[in-house]
């Protein structure tokens, strides 16, 4: 590990504007430190767009005068007393906040795990070069495909400490690498593109990037020639890339913040059947070499693995400390720090996979829409209406018939939910992990 990000320095940063701040007043305090390093590199046609490198050191200090709070950030070469003494005068002139505190310590995590975040190797700007000129070749060799829109890989490294004036001092690091590569076939207002990317935790876990750029341009030359279709009913098969948006839209509407505001369309829905029965969707912080793991939250609390459905039922909401006093509950570790602020949030949320594979379904299906890509946002986390740009193929007699674009679907999440059906083929890279599912009864608007 490299000096710009040792543990070391960024305990004491953070501990001494905890101390720093008691000392001017505060009756409670918080400090997050983040550091870290990255590389990336760009290619286009077989040259070298970009290389960039960025190294970063940030402090967040957070300040409790009574229930008044208020929080600053800084770099941390600043004065630790001089911004702990602006932070706690400017919570003297906040509104009193009644649900506002650090976390109740006995909920505080006693012992780090270590969950293997932290890949050995350094992955250096040669390296870089040759996944994205790798993975770019093997998209042009792809037979079809006209010119590339680019292809990159990235490494990174980071560093993460958090300390309260309640005694808990946590520290972990993680690493993180990726490809992406953009294909694009036809010609004139005939073009179409399409994408391929992965990140991992471990270098060594990652796709090869010839196959990135093979997939990249396959995807691609699949989308030519696409047709629109006639407005009607139809099933509607999401496959694993798009899939990843729905079980995004329900982590929204379970999020303690939106259920204390009153402003999710699952708020009454506890204990309430929300997906079909068999159905699971858990969210793991320990998920081995996870994109959302981490061995505390935002607030050093530790977190536990959740079935957040079971057999199809709501079972619990995302809570960090802010919102679960809200709600009257405790808090479950899911905590999130976004700059200054925290709220709740996933750690590794999957949608567990069902029996039936992708071909089975489209068979069972007869007619419908395999979405592959989607446009927008789309979905109201109030009332659950649902209305998104999509792209994909038209199936026919169980089989992918043609191409298709400028299509609109939509429905309502809350039926959508009910009448979600996944296939056995989980996609568990990422911190959203999902199978490809389908949807029974959605309005198609085509031409």
């Amino acid at each position: 590990m490299t000096d710009a990000i040792a543990d070391s320095k960024l305990e004491e940063q953070a501990l001494s504007l905890v101390k720093a701040a008691k000392a001017a007043g505060a009756d409670a305090a918080d400090a997050l430190a983040v550091t870290g390093m990255s590389l990336s590199v760009s290619v286009r046609e077989g040259a070298v767009e970009s290389t960039d490198r960025a190294e970063g050191n940030d402090v967040t200090l957070r300040v409790f005068v009574g229930k008044q709070v208020a929080s600053i950030s800084s770099n941390a070469s600043d004065d630790p007393a001089q911004l702990a003494a602006r932070a706690v005068e400017m919570a003297k002139v906040t509104p009193e906040d009644p649900f506002a505190g650090l976390a109740e310590p006995e909920r505080l995590l006693k012992k780090i795990p270590s969950l293997d975040l932290m890949d050995p190797r350094h992955v250096n700007a040669e390296e870089l070069t040759k996944a994205a000129l790798d993975a770019e070749a093997a998209a042009l060799g792809v037979q079809g495909v006209s010119k590339s829109g680019g292809a990159g890989a990235s490494w990174g490294l980071s560093g993460i400490v958090l300390a309260t004036s309640d005694g808990f001092v946590g520290a972990y690091q993680r690493s993180r690498s990726g490809f992406s590569m953009t294909a694009i076939a036809g010609e004139g207002t005939g073009m179409e593109r399409d994408y391929e990317f992965d990140s991992r935790t471990y270098w060594e876990d990652l796709m090869q990037p010839e196959d990135v750029g093979r997939i990249a341009g396959e995807r691609t030359v699949r989308r030519l020639n696409p047709r629109q279709i006639k407005t009607c009913k139809a099933p509607v098969v999401y496959e694993p890339r798009a899939a990843r948006s729905l079980l995004g839209h329900f982590a929204g509407a379970i999020n303690g913040a939106s259920i204390a505001r009153g402003t999710s369309f699952l708020k009454e829905q506890m204990g309430q059947q929300v997906f079909a029965k068999g159905i699971t969707i858990s969210d793991d912080p320990f998920k081995a070499r996870g994109g959302g793991t981490a061995p505390f939250d935002a607030e050093g609390t530790g977190a536990q693995y959740l079935d957040m459905v079971e057999d199809g039922m709501l079972a619990h909401w995302f809570l960090d400390g802010y919102s679960a006093r809200e709600l009257g509950l405790l808090s479950n570790g899911r905590a999130r720090r976004a700059g200054s602020s925290t709220s709740p949030g996933a750690t590794n949320l999957t949608l567990h996979a069902g029996e039936k594979k992708p071909e089975e379904i489209l068979r069972e299906i007869g007619e419908g829409l395999l979405v592959t890509d989607l446009i927008g946002h789309g979905a109201n986390g109030v009332t659950g209406d649902y209305s998104r740009g999509a792209s994909g193929y038209w199936v026919e007699n169980g089989e992918i018939a043609y191409p298709v674009s400028e299509v609109t679907i939509a429905g309502n999440l809350k039926d959508m939910f009910l009448n979600l059906t996944p296939a056995s083929d989980l996609d568990d890279r990422y911190a959203v992990a999902t199978p490809t599912v389908v949807i029974e009864g959605m309005t198609i608007a085509g031409s």
